[in-house]
C-alpha cells in the first residue's frame, strides 16, 4: 500500500459498528468483563485502549515495523527503551543529541548505572573503537539536533549486528515519510510523536516501533509497567495529525530548501546547516538512505546581537521550542533545546551564541523569505 493511503488508512477500524469515518475516541480508563475469566481485549487503558491501538498499528504500518508503543512524550518513550538495559550496560551514541536526550542519559541513566560515550556516528571506525565487551546498544539520531549531522544506519546496523549490538535510531526530524531506519537494520526507531507526526504544535506524544517480536514483548513489559501511555484524546490527535503527513512533508521540504538556498546568500550568516544543500558533507548518505530531507534548517550568523535582533523582530515566524508543526518556528538552542548541556561541551558541538534552528511550516515561502529579510535589516 503506497504510503499516502497508509496515512489515511493504516490500521483497520475494527473497533466500533456505527461506519464513524473519524475513529472514535475511547475515553475510558477501564473496560468490563463479559465473564470470568473472559475478556473484550481491552481491561485497563494503560494496558491498552481501542484509539491508541489504532494509532499503534499505524504507525508501526508506516515504519515497517511489527509493533508501536505510543507514549504521553518523546522523553517517555527513550526512558522507557532505556529499561532494556541494566547496570553496567555501555551505551554509543550520536555526540550531538537533543538537549532533553542528554539531560536524560547523563542525570539519570548515569545514576542508574549505565554508561555512556557520545561520538560522531558518520564516523563509523570512531565508533567501533568504543565498543567493548559491556557495550549493549547504539543510539543515534540522524540528522542530529541541531547540527544536522547525517549517519549512515546501514553501515551501523552492519557493525552492531557483528557485535550484537541494539540500534536505536531517532527518525522524529525526517519521520517515515522520508527515512526508514528499521529497513535499513535498526531494531527500534524512536519518534517525539509532538513533531511531525502531529504536525499541529497542540499535543505531546512519543513513540518507539520495533520489527522484532522479542523487543515487541520485552517493550510491552516495561510499558505497562511504567505506565506513561499515550491518553485516547490525544491518540485521536496524532491519528488526525498522520492523515496529513505527506502533504506537510512535501510541503515544509520544498519552504526548506528554498528558505536555505536564500541564507546562503545573505551577508550576516556565516553558515547554513541544511541536508538538502549539495555542499552538506551529508547529502550523498541522504540521498542513498532517505527520500528527502525534510525541513529543518540550523544557521549560524555573524554576531551574538544579530541573533537576538532575529528572534525579536520576526513577525509572521514564530520564536518558539519545538518543530515539525505547520507554523513556522525559530529557536536559540543554547538557551532553549540545549540549555543544560555544559557550556564547553555545547560549544565544542558548534551550539554558540550565534546558533539558530528553524523548522520550517506550511506558510507561503515568499512571506516567510520577507519576515527573515525585515529581521536581519
Amino acid at each position: 500500500m503506497d504510503f499516502n493511503t497508509l496515512c489515511i488508512h493504516g490500521a483497520e477500524n475494527n473497533t466500533h459498528s456505527t461506519g464513524a469515518i473519524s475513529v472514535p475516541i475511547y475515553q475510558s480508563a477501564t473496560f468490563a468483563h463479559p465473564g470470568v475469566g473472559q475478556s473484550s481485549g481491552y481491561d485497563y487503558s494503560r494496558l491498552q485502549n481501542p484509539t491508541r491501538e489504532y494509532l499503534e498499528k499505524c504507525v508501526a504500518a508506516l515504519e515497517r515495523g511489527v509493533d508501536a508503543l505510543a507514549f504521553s512524550t518523546g522523553m517517555a518513550a527513550i526512558t522507557a527503551f532505556m529499561e532494556l538495559f541494566s547496570i553496567g550496560d555501555h551505551i554509543i551514541a550520536s555526540g550531538d543529541l537533543y538537549g532533553g536526550t542528554v539531560r536524560l542519559f547523563e542525570n539519570i541513566s548515569r545514576k542508574n548505572g549505565l554508561t555512556f560515550d557520545f561520538v560522531d556516528t558518520s564516523d563509523i571506525e570512531g565508533v567501533k573503537a568504543l565498543i567493548r565487551l559491556e557495550t549493549k546498544a547504539i543510539f543515534v539520531e540522524t540528522p542530529t539536533n541541531p547540527m544536522m549531522q547525517v549517519t549512515d544506519i546501514k553501515a551501523v546496523a552492519e557493525l552492531a549486528k557483528a557485535h550484537n549490538l541494539l540500534v536505536a535510531v531517532d527518525n522524529t526530524f525526517l519521520t517515515p515519510f522520508y527515512q526508514l531506519p528499521l529497513t535499513l537494520g535498526a531494531d527500534i526507531v524512536i519518534h517525539s510523536g509532538t513533531k511531525y507526526l502531529s504536525g499541529h504544535n497542540d499535543t505531546l506524544a512519543g513513540f518507539l516501533v520495533t520489527n522484532r517480536e522479542d523487543l515487541s514483548e520485552k517493550l510491552r513489559y516495561i510499558y505497562k509497567t511504567t505506565g506513561a501511555c499515550l491518553s485516547p484524546f490525544d491518540s485521536w490527535l496524532l491519528i488526525r495529525g498522520i492523515k496529513t503527513l505527506s502533504l506537510r512533508m512535501e510541503r515544509q521540504q520544498e519552504n526548506a530548501l528554498k528558505i536555505a538556498e536564500w541564507l546562503t546568500t545573505q551577508e550576516k550568516v556565516r553558515k547554513v546547516f541544511y541536508i538538502g544543500l549539495k555542499n552538506h558533507p551529508g547529502y550523498e548518505i541522504s540521498t542513498r538512505q532517505a527520500t528527502g530531507f525534510g525541513s529543518m534548517i540550523s544557521f549560524e550568523v555573524d554576531t551574538e546581537s544579530t541573533a537576538k535582533q532575529i528572534l525579536e523582530g520576526i513577525q509572521v515566524i514564530l520564536y518558539a521550542e519545538s518543530l515539525g508543526g505547520v507554523e513556522t518556528l525559530i529557536t536559540y538552542p543554547m538557551l532553549q533545546t540545549h540549555a543544560d548541556v555544559p557550556e564547553e561541551e555545547r560549544l565544542s558541538r558548534g551550539i554558540n551564541n550565534c546558533l539558530l534552528r528553524m523548522s520550517v511550516g506550511i506558510e507561503n515561502v515568499d512571506d516567510l523569505i520577507a519576515d527573515l529579510k525585515q529581521a536581519l535589516q
